[in-house]
């Protein structure tokens, strides 16, 4: 199957299994705005939980916070969100469609990464066992070609982007000759920088109103708490601050469903290191967090790291955690090391003293900081996407399954009476009211039984137990796996036992221990 198709299935499947609508759906919409359904709340809040104690409950020198949406004004002009925060933005004059050049550029430099993975994939099934990769990139002068077209892009590409020189990076567009995907014509503006906060005004008066700005990030609220957090917890350094809350992108070019949107959700923790370890700390929280992911159990191959060649202001160091979506392998978290630019300036705008005392060293500075970043929505996209399978059955029948770690899935068991009578439903509810206290159950009488596993496995639900006329004499119910739906015969006493550590957050946390 077409990964374009792969994705679009995802789509179709969110909306119509409750994991996420369109917002406003009923008034046609509001553009790259979500709203999240009954299935999808409990996924996102699965993903929000397992990053939340992954963070605060394994670590003892990480706390939590919830800091405001609305901010003080001058934190963001502090911050260089006022002044620095900005898109590079193209239109095509043909289709009237606006884009962001950066992405064009890296979107024609995927092209010639794809030619070489084909010409690759080619020679590799032609060779067998005997192909040499590393060898065959050496020397393959279709490769060898599209690889320095492909580098020298990049290194041009690179320099537009340090030297914020908007007029090379149009001229790339121009020299690649990378058109409109919808009107198919290189009839380009010029590109120009545009601020991606949301403002409003605050205040019970239109003469006495404060401008304030949705917030476009959640780590400055850790910022700015820092020393309240550090003073009041008798936090000592090395230690974190976490944090999962709303930001707010005015994005012009939001697409690919919720992987951008305008309205989304943050999973960031602010490492404080003292200076000059802010590498190895930068180090080890990179393994970390791609641990994190893999601990899910998707693959390694699904997981790459991409050090960023443009680096952000305040930045020494930043690599991106990419995942393979279906369009690509695409950033899902971002590790950085901040260097102290956000506590220096805070303090430099505040004019306050916030700088750190070392009881150690015996002296006060300004500590150095690595940030880990994960966005929410974009984390249960990968989730989705990595889950969503369609296998051919033994009756020749298609099912479409969301394999989605148990630890994560909505639900975790169904209990279903095999019919709705003889005492059997009353059985079932039992059966749920006993468990639905240690984790997420569901209850259906509906349908056939065949129907009714179908839809358990289109929703992710990793265990089924069918309740029928023997339960009734011996107390043993059938439990059915979603992955091999394989069915065995278990006492209703061994239920919770066989399933809790199974279906629990905890059974991912254990691997990263």
């Amino acid at each position: 199957m077409a990964q374009d198709d792969v994705f679009k299935k995802v789509v179709a499947h969110c909306k119509e299994y409750g994991f996420v609508f369109p917002s406003s759906d009923i008034y046609d919409g509001l553009g790259a705005v979500y709203d999240y359904g009954q299935m999808g709340v409990e996924l996102k809040n699965n993903i929000k939980t397992y990053w939340w104690q992954s963070m605060v409950l394994l670590h003892d020198n990480i706390v939590g916070i919830d800091s405001a949406i609305f901010m003080h004004p001058t934190i963001w002009k502090a911050s260089g969100h006022v002044d620095a925060f900005n898109d590079p933005l193209i239109d095509n004059r043909d289709s009237k469609k606006r884009y962001r050049a950066d992405v064009l550029i890296e979107e024609q430099i995927a092209k010639y990464d794809e030619k070489i993975e084909k010409e690759v994939a080619k020679a590799a099934k032609r060779f067998g066992e005997s192909f040499d990769r590393e060898m065959f990139c050496q020397t393959n002068p279709k490769v060898l070609a599209e690889k320095a077209k492909r580098d020298a892009l990049h290194e041009r590409f690179s320099v537009a982007m340090n030297n914020v020189d908007l007029e090379e990076l149009r001229q790339i567009i121009v020299d690649e000759e990378i058109a409109c995907p919808i009107s198919g014509t290189r009839n380009w503006t010029e590109v120009r920088q545009f601020n991606l906060m949301f403002s409003t005004e605050m205040g019970s008066t239109a003469d006495g109103a404060m401008k304030v700005y949705l917030r476009p990030e959640t780590a400055q609220g850790i910022f700015v708490n820092y020393l309240n957090v550090q003073k009041t917890g008798r936090m000592r350094i090395p230690f974190g601050i976490a944090q999962i809350g709303k930001a707010f992108r005015n994005e012009i070019v939001a697409r690919q469903f919720i992987f951008r949107m305008r309205e989304f959700e943050q999973m960031e923790m602010q490492f404080f290191v003292q200076p000059g370890k802010e590498m190895e700390w930068f180090e080890h929280w990179k393994a970390f967090r791609l641990k994190w992911h893999k601990a899910l159990g998707f693959g390694d191959a699904m997981y790459r790291y991409h050090d960023h060649e443009k680096l952000a202001h305040y930045a020494n160091a930043a690599t991106d955690i990419e995942f393979k979506m279906p369009f690509g392998f695409k950033e899902v978290e971002g590790i950085h090391s901040r260097t102290n630019f956000d506590l220096s300036q805070h303090e430099k705008y505040c004019g306050k003293n916030i700088k750190y005392f070392d009881p150690e060293l015996n002296e006060s500075y300004t500590p150095y900081v690595i940030e880990t970043s994960i966005g929410v929505d974009r984390m249960f996209l990968s989730v989705m996407c990595a889950a969503y399978t369609e296998e051919t059955v033994s009756n020749g029948e298609t099912r479409v399954v969301l394999k989605l770690p148990a630890a994560l899935a909505p639900v975790k068991l169904a209990v279903l009476p095999l019919v709705k009578k003889d005492g059997l439903p009353e059985k079932a509810r039992e059966i749920m009211n006993e468990l639905k206290f240690s984790f997420n159950c569901y209850y259906e009488e509906k349908d056939s039984i065949g129907k009714r596993y179908r839809r358990m496995d289109a929703i992710g639900t990793p265990y089924c137990v069918t309740v029928d006329h023997q339960t009734l004499e011996d107390n043993m119910v059938t439990l059915r796996d979603r992955d091999t739906m394989e069915q065995k015969r278990v006492a209703i006493a061994d239920l919770r036992e066989m399933l809790q550590d199974k279906v629990s957050i905890t059974s991912v946390l254990k691997k990263l221990s």
